[in-house]
């Protein structure tokens, strides 16, 4: 359940779903497992896996949902062995040649056959709604995984009004200012010991550093020479440590021994009031964090979150018609 990367939208409206609400609407897209032509499937499981049957899981204002996916395995050389055997075979026996056409349609025929004994692998998507401070946080590093639970919630509330937090400035600017000592480091962070450098451009290079001091000679040549910082390490307040990106996307999250100090002062009996336990302390630890990393980095644009609001409700989905 421990985030491990972190991928955060803003709403630009207030989340005024009740969590029995939300656990009515996400029944709409309750997970089912893979049928026998089915290539993927996508929906809601129980956050508490075993331990509940809810599809959320609220404690200290913040509500967890977990979407699970489950695709078949198939690769694609499988696929093309299969075709060009029955192609070959067809020329064999009919004397004629196989063309495209005819092969795609041997593709369709091939992949109705495989898919029944296809294995399959199934991946869990955490997230959770902070409704009072207008996060929704997903535990992911790539946008197409965290957009595929975003359109998933969106297709069961009707509408989802969030957005990426529009920055005033780009994080890469404040990290490269950090990084070259030109303002100083906020009160809670620390540089961890890994960074990424880029010149400007598409085409620009770039320079990785792990493993060593990043204030020092060797990096100060390359801001010099104008690159600028894509990727940090940083810690923060002593209990998380985190990669952040120019992309504001936070990976390699990990809570420090400060966090688990303050479980182990936790009694609970039950897994389910673990689970409780944890998921209070991480959102808590977490709700403060971005808080605080929203003003490190310059503070969000009040003005962009305006036209973000009134562009939010052009993308309604629309009520299916009933027949």
């Amino acid at each position: 359940m421990w985030f491990t990367n972190l991928i955060f939208y803003r709403f630009t409206q207030p989340f005024k779903v009740t969590t029995e609400e939300l656990e009515e609407k996400l029944k709409q897209k309750r997970f089912r497992s893979c049928g026998s032509q089915d290539m993927s499937t996508y929906g809601w499981v129980p956050p508490l896996g075993k331990h509940g049957d809810l599809l959320t899981h609220a404690a200290s204002g913040f509500v967890m949902i977990t979407a699970r996916k489950e695709e078949k395995i198939l690769p694609a050389s499988v696929i093309r062995e299969a075709v060009e055997e029955r192609a070959e075979q067809i020329e064999q026996e009919q004397d004629r040649q196989v063309f495209s056409k005819e092969k795609k349609a041997l593709k369709d025929d091939v992949l109705m056959e495989l898919l029944p004994k296809a294995f399959t692998r199934c991946q869990n998507t955490f997230a959770y709604i902070d409704s009072a401070n207008g996060w929704l946080v997903v535990d992911a590093s790539s946008f197409k995984k965290a957009e595929e639970l975003t359109s998933c919630l969106r297709e069961c509330l009707g509408s989802l009004p969030v957005v990426n937090p529009p920055l005033k400035n780009m994080p890469s600017y404040a990290m490269t200012r950090w990084l070259a000592q030109e303002i100083p480091l906020p009160d809670k962070l620390v540089l961890g010991n890994e960074c990424e450098l880029r010149e400007p451009g598409d085409e620009g290079g770039q320079v990785k550093v792990s493993k060593q001091e990043l204030v020092g000679e060797e990096v100060d040549v390359h801001l010099q020479a104008g690159k600028q910082v894509s990727k940090m390490a940083l810690i923060w307040n002593d209990a998380l440590s985190f990669v952040l990106g120019d992309d504001l996307v936070i990976r390699k999250l990990k809570f420090t021994d400060s966090i688990q100090e303050q479980l182990d002062e936790v009694n609970a009996d039950t897994a389910a009031e673990q689970f409780d336990a944890d998921f209070s302390l991480m959102t808590l630890t977490l709700q403060q964090m971005l808080d605080e990393l929203m003003d490190y980095l310059g503070g969000m644009s009040e003005e962009a979150l305006e036209r973000s609001e009134i562009a939010s409700f052009s993308i309604e989905v629309p009520e299916k018609e009933t027949a």
